[in-house]
């Protein structure tokens, strides 16, 4: 918020003291604490897909990929 940029959460449902707190919410099941990382993988994958398009980025072949990955 120091920068005026909006605060994305991801919370459990029904946390509404999160839901407060943030300007958008996007809500997981509830699940045993062991669990909750699988939970929140799949949105957290689709927001920064979302993210990349709107920045106009390819999702396809992103920019230093060579530099990450080894292919062999």
């Amino acid at each position: 918020k120091a920068r005026k940029g909006p605060v994305i959460a991801i919370a459990c449902e029904g946390d509404e003291k999160i839901a407060k707190l943030a300007d958008d919410v996007i809500f997981v099941p509830d699940v045993e604490e062991y669990l909750q990382p699988l939970v929140t993988a799949v949105p957290l994958q689709l927001l920064s897909y979302h993210i990349a398009l709107h920045r106009g980025c390819n999702v396809d072949r992103p920019r230093n990929l060579a530099k990450s990955v080894t292919v062999e």
